[in-house]
């Protein structure tokens, strides 16, 4: 009797401690999907960057341990800012119990659980990650890209035709074929600009070269980036800010395009779409750069330092921070130096990924004052250790393909919308600072 009363004991014990087991292993429906939704499924969806769809269920179980994998390694999501510095509102990053949770359930088996624990399907536009576009504008027709060769930058410029000045709360460029797509920029052109003069509208084109005179006067005259594509870059939106960026009346929005061969004959009909608010915001945005276009990078330098520089001729509100290099790019700072020497990092990419370019956005815009200088700096590893590197024996310069280098600090400001543009976009001399 008294054994009898034992075994009940350590059988009820195992079976409870069985289920206190399986209660706690997370399961899809109610432990993971909330995660995919939250970090994955903007990508990881039909027409999307990413090669697999994470919207159910039968989607992701096949890729449970890839998954488990590319958490453990932190490359995914993909996030490559250094955590010491700044905060920014797109941060792609796990907390340690989503990244726990992922563990587990791959570990546990992966299993399903209860349909009705499922969290309400996102509603994404189809096609769109800005929502339905209020404005679509795409390629009059296909752009052949030949599989093989080096193909220059082409122009599409597309007049707006609009009869007062609109305001863009969000914009996106979508490729029609991203395996030849190496970046579209889409600018807007003033109208009057003497830029690409002479360029038939709806056409696709390659400027012709012009006199350095004209060449000089051209680069001087202002002219916006409105948005665009490389991979990896989010869409552009402001939507319920007071920030917005401006269409002059009367202005083209310039496509430049740029394509790179893969071996294979492909077809491309990209497309932009805008979305305008009805009336003219608080803040005005506009993309500016700290470039260096004077670099020369020896054969097989393995950390070659290149530095830029812009410093503030206005107060601003600084938004949002753009690193951009090619396939020797390795690493990528942007620091802050106040007009009384004092310095700050405001972002580290310690390993810089051609693949991913993304805007950081601040969670807070900063104020930075006249004077303040933008100073960039950037290493190059074009060494044989570089396994993307094109030709470690090359001498590299500033160049438009992706064998070639380039190095740009993109930034994004806003000031008062209903001031002129020109003194906020034009410089200030170094010397003016105290700097070099």
């Amino acid at each position: 009797m008294a054994l009898s009363i034992v075994r009940s004991f350590w059988l009820l014990l195992v079976i409870g401690v069985t289920s206190l087991l399986f209660a706690s292993q997370p399961t899809f429906h109610a432990d993971v999907e909330p995660i995919l939704q939250r970090h994955c499924q903007q990508c990881h969806r039909p027409g999307e960057a990413a090669p697999m769809a994470f919207l159910s269920y039968e989607q992701t179980r096949p890729w449970a341990r890839a998954i488990q994998e590319a958490v453990a390694l932190d490359r995914m999501p993909p996030w490559f800012a250094d955590p010491r510095y700044g905060e920014w509102s797109n941060a792609h990053v796990l907390t340690p119990a989503e990244k726990r949770t992922l563990m587990d359930w791959v570990d546990s088996g992966a299993a399903r659980g209860d349909p009705s624990d499922a969290p309400e399907p996102l509603q994404f536009v189809d096609g769109w990650n800005i929502g339905e576009p209020d404005m679509v504008l795409e390629l009059p027709e296909a752009f052949r890209v030949p599989p093989e060769g080096t193909i220059d930058y082409h122009y599409l410029v597309i007049p707006t035709n609009f009869t007062e000045d609109r305001w863009v709360v969000a914009a996106e460029v979508r490729p029609d074929q991203r395996d030849v797509v190496h970046h579209v920029l889409a600018f807007t052109r003033p109208k009057g600009s003497s830029w690409l003069e002479g360029a038939v509208p709806g056409k696709v084109f390659v400027p012709r070269a012009t006199k350095k005179k004209d060449r000089k006067k051209s680069r001087n005259e202002y002219r916006e980036v409105l948005t665009g594509y490389a991979p990896g870059k989010e869409q552009a939106s402001w939507v319920g800010t007071e920030y917005a960026k401006m269409l002059p009346a009367g202005a083209d929005i310039v496509l430049q395009l740029h394509y790179t061969a893969n071996g294979k004959e492909a077809f491309d009909r990209s497309r932009i779409g805008l979305k305008f608010r009805d009336s003219p915001p608080a803040k005005r945005i506009v993309t500016m750069l700290a470039s260096n276009g004077k670099f020369v990078i020896p054969p097989g330098a393995p950390n070659h330092p290149v530095e830029s520089k812009w410093v503030l001729n206005r107060e601003v509100e600084l938004l949002s921070l753009l690193p951009h290099m090619h396939l020797r790019g390795k690493d990528f700072r942007f620091d802050i130096r106040y007009p009384d020497g004092r310095k700050q990092v405001l972002l580290s990419v310690p390993k810089y990924d051609f693949d991913w370019q993304f805007y950081y956005y601040l969670k807070e815009p900063m104020k930075l004052s006249a004077g303040t200088a933008i100073e960039c700096v950037a290493h190059f590893d074009n060494s044989p250790n570089n396994p993307d590197n094109p030709d470690p024996t090359a001498e590299v310069r500033w160049g438009d393909q992706s064998w070639e280098e380039m190095m740009i600090g993109f930034f994004e400001v806003g000031f008062d919308a209903s001031e002129d543009v020109g003194p906020y976009v034009t410089q200030r001399k170094a010397a003016e600072t105290g700097g070099d």
